[in-house]
């Protein structure tokens, strides 16, 4: 490739040297260092570039120089057909390497449920309003909101658009830089007449200049298209990070959500529990008024609905929290939020045995891991492309008098136009440094987007896990709840009877209400999984179909 440009080189330089008469021999010099110079041969190494620099100012050209004139528009014709055919033949070099996705060892099977299938990313794809499968339109206007005020998302949101704007940047250096220049300056000098008397002479001058510039560097070794490439592969990701923001929002919502209708079921069950503790007081200072119980059965039962009670007011912090939770999410301040007590009408819902073949396809999180990667093994060939000579083309042109009144005018005209080659030769090893920076970032995005798919197979494992076994500890539960209902029914009645102490009652009452509070938190911890299920999954199962599903809820 080195022989091409110095063949192009030469080329450009004898077709303008012999085309115009006016151009001097030495314009096309290797370097502008005299030969008689120290520096001569350094400079001559360090600074390779070509330079074709044409001048003309004056009055029209006489009718003897037409000849000249009709060369000189040959030579440009041929000096832009040689620049034109190599830049073309240059521009399909792009150092450093090709992207391809790096394989991830990913398991056949997944433990906890049926086969699934690779499948190509489509984290873009519109998964829907996942939350709609639970059946609460309370939720569903609340992730209305979270979309438009939530502050996380809009930070991501703005992170978009600062990424594309980016991107931008990187492909305006496919276009050239055309700039314009007025300027009016008035000097004064004095040229000295004698050395000894130092008496001279004084003037004020004038200048009056309008020009317009145009440079552009074409992208001989892929140096810009491997930054947009990169600027592209960043927008991706930023763009998956504003959907995974997203995302995340919505599921921790959804989280906050359930917990606040498992807490209104608690305080329902501990209010029906203080109530039950009352009436078991009365009928044991009923007993004892009668001489059937003691004073110690009386200060029992005491006991037993006071810290009942206690139990339902500090149910009142956790749910206050969680309200508090859920106004931030939603963009609004404590104090302008409230949801009212209600009970958890939330179905729980089934889990189709083909969710794990989507994994790859939805997650936004491993999305703007693997477009990492590209943006990182992009900016390889960035680096890789600075060892290569640049190079460059330029054109200068306008108008310039020291009369205003000649200014705008034909014979005050001056252009130059030309190329230029440029090579760093000797850096230090600051360009080596550089492309081991960016193969080694590459590296550790490799190893972040596979650790990412590992972890993201983790999180699926154990929401399924937890689904399964929650859904077979919730129908064991829920017949324990059963039993301590009939339990301490049959217990109250032979208190009544005085056939068994108090003690038992206290006992009977204790085991009902901790298996009902059990059964409580059981369903909470499936809401949660199902949730953090949907959100390893990338947002939900919309659109798959349901059969066969493992439903890992309660009856």
């Amino acid at each position: 490739m080195a022989d091409v440009v110095r063949r192009l080189r030469r080329g450009l330089s004898r077709a303008l040297q012999g085309g115009h008469p006016d151009v001097p021999s030495g314009a096309f010099s290797e370097t502008s260092v005299p030969a008689d110079g120290p520096m001569y041969a350094m400079s001559r190494a360090l600074n390779r570039q070509v330079s074709t620099v044409r001048s003309h100012a004056g009055t029209a050209a006489a009718a003897g120089q037409g000849r000249g004139v009709a060369a000189s528009v040959r030579a440009r014709r041929t000096a832009t057909f040689l620049a034109a055919s190599a830049v073309l033949w240059l521009a399909g070099c792009a150092v450093g390497p090709d992207y391809v996705r790096p394989d991830v060892d990913a398991p056949a099977a997944f433990k906890e449920t049926g086969d699934w299938k690779l499948a190509e990313p489509s984290d873009a794809v519109s998964k829907g309003e996942w939350w709609a499968i639970y059946q609460d339109p309370v939720l569903s206007e609340l992730m209305a909101q979270v979309d438009v005020n939530n502050q996380n998302i809009k930070v991501a949101e703005a992170n978009y658009r600062q990424a594309l704007a980016v991107a931008s940047q990187a492909r305006s250096a496919f276009f050239p830089t055309i700039g314009a220049d007025a300027s009016l300056t008035r000097a004064s000098s004095r040229v000295s007449s004698t050395a000894v008397s130092g008496s001279g002479v004084g003037g004020i001058s004038n200048s009056y200049s309008l020009s317009g510039t145009a440079s552009w560097e074409p992208d001989i070794w892929g140096s810009v298209r491997r930054s947009v490439e990169a600027g592209n592969a960043s927008a991706e990701a930023s763009a998956a990070d504003l959907a995974n923001a997203r995302l995340s929002a919505q599921a921790l919502l959804a989280q906050n959500y359930f917990d606040l209708r498992v807490t209104d079921a608690q305080k329902a069950l501990l209010d029906r529990t203080v109530a039950t503790y009352e009436e078991t007081l009365k009928l044991t200072q009923n007993q004892y008024a009668v001489g059937v119980a003691q004073r110690s059965d009386v200060i029992q039962a005491q006991t037993q609905l006071q810290s009942a009670q206690a139990s339902a007011i500090d149910i009142e912090v956790t749910r206050a929290q969680l309200e508090h939770a859920i106004a931030l999410l939603v963009g609004k301040a404590p104090a302008a939020f409230a949801l009212t007590v209600a009970p958890l009408h939330a179905a729980l819902p089934p889990v189709p045995v083909s969710l794990p073949s989507t994994l790859l396809e939805r997650r936004p999180d491993i999305a703007a891991a693997e477009r990492s990667v590209a943006a990182a093994n992009a900016k390889i060939g960035v680096a890789k492309a600075a060892f290569f000579p640049t190079l460059s083309l330029a054109a200068t042109g306008g108008l310039q008098s020291s009369s205003f009144a000649n200014w705008l005018t034909l014979p005050s005209r001056f252009w130059s136009v030309g190329p230029a080659l440029a090579a760093t030769l000797f850096d230090g090893g600051l360009r080596r440094a550089q492309t081991d920076a960016a193969i080694a970032a590459y590296d550790a995005q490799v190893a972040t987007y596979r650790q990412t798919v590992l972890s993201a197979f983790q999180s699926v494992e154990d929401n399924l896990a937890a689904l399964n076994y929650l859904g077979r500890e919730s129908v064991v539960q829920n017949q324990a709840v059963q039993s301590s209902r009939e339990a301490l029914q049959l217990i109250l009645n032979q208190y009544k009877a005085g056939t068994v102490s108090f003690q038992n009652v206290l006992t009977a009452q204790a085991t009902a209400y901790t298996t009902e509070r059990t059964a409580l938190t059981i369903l909470g911890r499936q809401f949660t999984a199902n949730v953090l299920l949907v959100t390893a999954l990338g947002g939900g199962w919309h659109g798959l179909p349901t059969e066969g599903a493992n439903r890992g809820a309660q009856d």
